[in-house]
């Protein structure tokens, strides 16, 4: 794990793109504050820059570094939700402009892994964790499952946990807007 993480982060630091497990599904990961770095995840992906991209972090205190107003039911939320919780907060700052939604807003999600919670605390700033699929695709439920297309056109991809066969499954996304008002996006 430790020679992945070293290797990640020293391409993550050079604006390159990660393929690697999450705690959810199989990701696509850069640098969240790098514009050019952003851009290259929407264009191997084939997907829209106009549709935003989710962050992890590895700290729950770091929140508010990348959200302008955090309303307290988030850390509850976070805290007691049995699977991974993605949220969408108003007001994003502190990133790349081409990762915000239109609408200023930011899907974060506090990453409870032990890989990622160890690679975003070596990079020491928030990853792009976007699905490792095409664009319009199924995404993928193991490493086996990633089409060759996007392997080959990362710039780094993770040898931990390659063997793994699960049945993995996206995060829960909710909106939470600064009055406290939450809105299932996804379950």
């Amino acid at each position: 794990m430790q020679n992945d993480i070293k290797k990640a982060v020293q391409v993550l630091q050079n604006g390159g793109l990660i393929l690697y497990p999450t705690d959810t599904i199989w990701g696509i990961g850069c640098d969240a504050t790098n514009p050019e770095a952003v851009k290259k995840v929407f264009s191997l992906k084939k997907r829209s820059d106009s549709k935003s991209l989710i962050i992890l972090i590895d700290n729950i205190n770091h929140i508010s570094k990348y959200a302008d107003s955090v309303p307290d039911i988030a850390y509850d939320l976070i805290e007691y939700s049995e699977k991974p919780v993605t949220i969408i907060f108003e007001k994003a700052k502190n990133l790349a402009k081409n990762l915000i939604s239109i609408d200023e807003s930011i899907a974060i999600r506090v990453t409870k892994d032990e890989f990622c919670s160890r690679l975003i605390s070596k990079f020491n700033k928030p990853i792009v964790s976007t699905s490792a699929n095409l664009s319009g695709d199924k995404y993928p439920q193991s490493f086996l499952d990633i089409t060759p297309e996007i392997v080959e056109k990362v710039d780094y991809v993770v040898e931990w946990r390659q063997e793994e066969i699960s049945l993995a499954q996206p995060s829960s996304i909710l909106k939470l807007w600064n009055s406290g008002q939450i809105k299932i996006i996804r379950k």
